[in-house]
Protein backbone atom coordinates (compact mmCIF):
# COMPACT_ATOMS: atom_id res chain seq x y z
CA UNK A 1 0.00 0.00 0.00
CA UNK A 2 1.47 3.11 -1.34
CA UNK A 3 1.95 5.99 1.58
CA UNK A 4 3.21 9.25 1.36
CA UNK A 5 3.57 11.47 4.87
CA UNK A 6 4.52 15.02 4.65
CA UNK A 7 6.08 16.97 7.28
CA UNK A 8 7.72 20.70 7.68
CA UNK A 9 5.12 23.01 6.75
CA UNK A 10 4.73 26.09 9.41
CA UNK A 11 4.35 29.47 9.90
CA UNK A 12 7.42 31.66 8.59
CA UNK A 13 7.63 35.40 8.01
CA UNK A 14 8.00 36.14 4.08
CA UNK A 15 11.72 35.45 3.19
CA UNK A 16 12.59 33.04 5.23
CA UNK A 17 12.87 28.96 4.31
CA UNK A 18 11.36 26.31 5.02
CA UNK A 19 12.10 22.31 3.33
CA UNK A 20 9.30 20.08 3.38
CA UNK A 21 9.70 16.18 3.37
CA UNK A 22 8.03 13.67 2.24
CA UNK A 23 8.79 9.98 3.55
CA UNK A 24 7.37 6.96 0.75
CA UNK A 25 6.89 3.45 1.58
CA UNK A 26 4.64 0.90 -0.28
CA UNK A 27 6.35 0.77 -3.51
CA UNK A 28 10.23 0.70 -4.86
CA UNK A 29 10.62 4.19 -4.74
CA UNK A 30 13.69 4.53 -6.68
CA UNK A 31 12.07 3.78 -9.63
CA UNK A 32 9.49 6.65 -9.44
CA UNK A 33 8.70 10.05 -10.05
CA UNK A 34 7.88 12.38 -7.25
CA UNK A 35 6.26 15.53 -7.12
CA UNK A 36 5.23 18.39 -4.87
CA UNK A 37 1.64 20.13 -5.55
CA UNK A 38 -0.10 22.48 -3.56
CA UNK A 39 -3.15 24.28 -3.04
CA UNK A 40 -4.20 27.41 -1.89
CA UNK A 41 -7.59 28.72 -0.04
CA UNK A 42 -10.27 29.19 -3.07
CA UNK A 43 -7.78 27.71 -5.60
CA UNK A 44 -6.95 24.41 -7.95
CA UNK A 45 -4.56 22.12 -6.32
CA UNK A 46 -0.99 23.28 -8.63
CA UNK A 47 2.07 21.14 -9.84
CA UNK A 48 5.10 23.20 -7.93
CA UNK A 49 7.99 20.67 -8.70
CA UNK A 50 8.76 17.36 -10.14
CA UNK A 51 11.64 15.17 -9.60
CA UNK A 52 12.34 12.05 -11.96
CA UNK A 53 13.77 9.00 -10.94
CA UNK A 54 16.95 9.86 -12.79
CA UNK A 55 16.87 12.81 -10.77
CA UNK A 56 15.85 15.64 -13.33
CA UNK A 57 13.92 18.94 -11.91
CA UNK A 58 11.54 20.76 -13.27
CA UNK A 59 9.64 23.72 -11.55
CA UNK A 60 6.60 26.00 -11.83
CA UNK A 61 7.63 29.64 -12.67
CA UNK A 62 6.19 30.62 -9.97
CA UNK A 63 8.81 29.00 -7.88
CA UNK A 64 11.68 28.52 -10.23
CA UNK A 65 14.53 30.04 -8.99
CA UNK A 66 13.67 30.17 -5.53
CA UNK A 67 12.87 26.37 -4.53
CA UNK A 68 14.74 23.00 -4.98
CA UNK A 69 13.31 19.26 -5.34
CA UNK A 70 15.76 16.51 -4.03
CA UNK A 71 15.40 13.05 -3.59
CA UNK A 72 17.13 10.58 -1.05
CA UNK A 73 16.53 6.93 -2.44
CA UNK A 74 18.59 5.51 0.38
CA UNK A 75 15.79 6.91 2.78
CA UNK A 76 12.74 7.10 0.50
CA UNK A 77 12.58 10.89 1.02
CA UNK A 78 11.66 13.61 -1.10
CA UNK A 79 11.99 17.52 0.04
CA UNK A 80 11.18 20.65 -0.93
CA UNK A 81 13.70 23.20 0.13
CA UNK A 82 11.56 26.44 -0.15
CA UNK A 83 13.88 30.16 -0.07
CA UNK A 84 12.48 33.78 0.09
CA UNK A 85 9.23 32.76 0.71
CA UNK A 86 6.28 34.87 -0.44
CA UNK A 87 2.37 35.32 1.41
CA UNK A 88 1.52 34.12 -2.04
CA UNK A 89 3.18 30.35 -1.33
CA UNK A 90 0.92 30.09 1.63
CA UNK A 91 -0.97 26.86 0.62
CA UNK A 92 -1.28 23.23 1.91
CA UNK A 93 1.52 21.27 0.53
CA UNK A 94 1.12 18.13 -0.43
CA UNK A 95 3.14 15.25 -1.99
CA UNK A 96 2.35 12.71 -4.99
CA UNK A 97 3.07 10.37 -7.20
CA UNK A 98 1.60 7.68 -9.52
CA UNK A 99 1.93 4.22 -9.28
CA UNK A 100 0.52 1.89 -12.07
CA UNK A 101 -1.35 4.64 -13.21
CA UNK A 102 -2.91 5.98 -10.07
CA UNK A 103 -2.40 9.25 -8.60
CA UNK A 104 -1.47 9.32 -4.42
CA UNK A 105 -1.49 11.90 -2.04
CA UNK A 106 -0.53 12.06 1.29
CA UNK A 107 -2.19 14.26 3.86
CA UNK A 108 -0.47 17.49 3.62
CA UNK A 109 1.38 19.95 5.27
CA UNK A 110 0.37 23.79 5.72
CA UNK A 111 2.92 26.81 5.17
CA UNK A 112 1.53 29.85 5.94
CA UNK A 113 3.91 33.11 4.99
CA UNK A 114 3.19 35.82 6.50
CA UNK A 115 4.55 38.93 9.11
Amino acid sequence: QVQLVESGGGLVQPGESLRLSCAASGFPFSYYDMNWYRQAPGKERELVAVISSAGHTNYADSVKGRWTISRDNAKNLVYLHMNSLKPEDTAVYYCNTYVKDRPNWGQGTQVTVSS
